[in-house]
């Protein structure tokens, strides 16, 4: 499933061609994805300027100028991309892709104003797409539970460490836990407990306060590099104009199970553990 700098990412491609245009038309070409779609969908936001795109956790909200607000997940497969008619071709620079036909899969096709098509495709159909009244969005239930975003101001270190200090879970799985931080999935906590040389397995209470405030950067760090390398493409994930991420590229120990530690001053070799269904990749000689 996409992660945080996964749907930052795009977020991001999405916005230039989004934010301040109007939708112009949209096809709805199913009644549903992981759920029903919301009734009379395509009305709704036909006709409506986008005043902003923000992310929450590992959802995008388009605010509406009719103050509504279309929510969306990718879900394990969703993928949105951006297209341009002939005739206005250069709309998305010199690396656009003209509307290609609709395949499949293309499940929500939304073209805007200024010539922009963006298509949201779905193979396995996880995916979602809600519409939220914009200023009680925060409270749907969806959202309404998440914790506060490890990229902004409310993610500090104090925050941290009163929010993990009672947990008798491993740190792995509260990191894993939306309610304390928002967006984190399995590739980027195993690459940030690497970074500071915590183990996943040991418990999240019982790190002492020098520890734990030391993964509070180490989570921003890791999450703002893939950010800049556009998110880790393992199976279905593109970006916006079709490209790969290529943060995976940049693992230290995601999916790189018997291979050597990438500290210089370890020889540690990498090991997996399964905790709670879920792969965990650690060095044992430099992660404690």
């Amino acid at each position: 499933m996409p992660e945080l700098p996964e749907v930052e990412t795009v977020r991001k491609g999405l916005e230039p061609y989004m934010a301040g245009h109007v939708i112009k038309a949209a096809d709805i070409r199913r009644p549903d994805l992981r759920w029903p779609f919301p009734e009379n969908m395509a009305e709704r936001i036909m006709g409506k300027r986008v005043e902003r795109l923000r992310r929450r956790s590992k959802y995008i909200l388009c605010d509406l100028d009719s103050g509504e607000t279309l929510l969306i997940h990718l879900g394990m497969s969703g993928r949105m991309t951006i297209s341009a008619p002939d005739e206005t071709g250069d709309i998305l620079g010199d690396f656009h892709h003209l509307h290609p036909a609709l395949e499949k899969h293309d499940h929500v096709v939304i073209d805007m104003d200024n010539g922009a098509r963006i298509t949201f495709n779905d193979a396995r159909r996880f995916g979602a797409m809600d519409l939220l009244d914009t200023k009680t969005a925060e409270q749907h239930k969806l959202l309404n539970s998440i914790g506060p975003e490890p990229l902004g101001n409310s993610f500090d270190e104090s925050y941290f460490v009163d929010a993990i200090e009672s947990k008798n879970t491993p740190i792995k799985s509260a990191l894993l836990d939306q309610r304390i931080v928002a967006g984190l999935g399995n590739i980027y906590v195993c690459e940030a407990l690497w970074r500071t040389g915590i183990s996943p397995l040991i418990k999240a209470g019982k790190l002492s306060k020098l520890r734990a405030t030391a993964l509070v950067p180490a989570i921003r760090s890791v999450l703002s590099d893939a950010i800049a390398a556009g998110g880790s493409s393992l199976k279905d994930y593109r970006q916006t104009d079709g490209e790969l991420g290529y943060f995976q590229h940049s693992f230290a120990v995601y999916g790189r199970e018997g291979e050597p530690c990438r500290k210089e001053e370890c020889k540690g070799t990498i090991k997996r553990v399964v905790q709670s269904g879920r792969s965990s990749f650690y060095c044992p000689k430099c992660q404690r």
